[in-house]
């Protein structure tokens, strides 16, 4: 085994690193899904073998959860809401219901990085979230200075949900209603009108 830090090992990725990777990623998302403690589970078997270091360990549950969450803000927007950013917000919800201890460490490495390139890249990867949420919601447009703060605001709707606080009123227009029955009377003036 090899004895060297971590950050000293050079990881190549052949088909069973790749998939021994997938396996050790998806035993790292179980754990923290338990624990939910918000710190990496470095203890998981296969990962100081598999991960260069924790910020390569936490790159790959960032991706694991952004590309999870544009699953779900795909999902949501496919129905065609009329309130977009609540779709948006409601989908954000829903990561953090599937995923809650990897949304515990990324917000838990965002408040506490362990070094400057931890920080570098969790304020990177924030930035381009609120960014996605802001122009997923149809709140932003590409290359809008306002996307930042509109993406955290639906962030922040999206982790009231999850934590069980009403924050918005779904419009009427995306609520089903049941069509309105005409009475016998105003059927047939339909009828003769026609």
């Amino acid at each position: 085994m090899d004895r060297r830090p971590l950050h000293e090992k050079e990881l190549t990725m052949n088909w069973k690193a790749y998939h021994n990777r997938g396996e050790t990623l998806r035993a790292v998302i179980n754990t923290a899904n338990v624990r939910r403690d918000g710190i990496l589970p470095l203890d998981v078997e296969g990962v100081s073998e598999t991960f260069r270091d924790e910020l390569d360990l936490l790159g790959a549950l960032q991706l694991k959860w952004h590309t999870r969450l544009g699953g779900n803000i795909e999902q949501v927007l496919s129905v065609q809401p009329m309130d977009l950013r609540a779709r948006v917000a409601l989908a954000w919800k829903q990561t953090a219901d599937e995923l809650p201890g990897v949304r515990a460490i990324i917000d838990h490495y965002r408040d506490h990085p362990v070094d400057d390139a931890m920080a570098s890249a969790i304020a990177t990867a924030t930035a381009k979230e609120h960014y996605f949420l802001a122009v997923m919601a149809g709140q932003s447009a590409l290359g809008d200075a306002n996307a930042a703060w509109v993406g955290a605001e639906i962030e922040q709707h999206g982790r009231n949900l999850h934590q069980g606080v009403a924050t918005f009123v779904v419009a009427p227009a995306d609520r089903e209603e049941e069509p309105k029955r005409l009475s016998l009377l105003d059927r047939l003036r339909a009828v003769v009108a026609a």
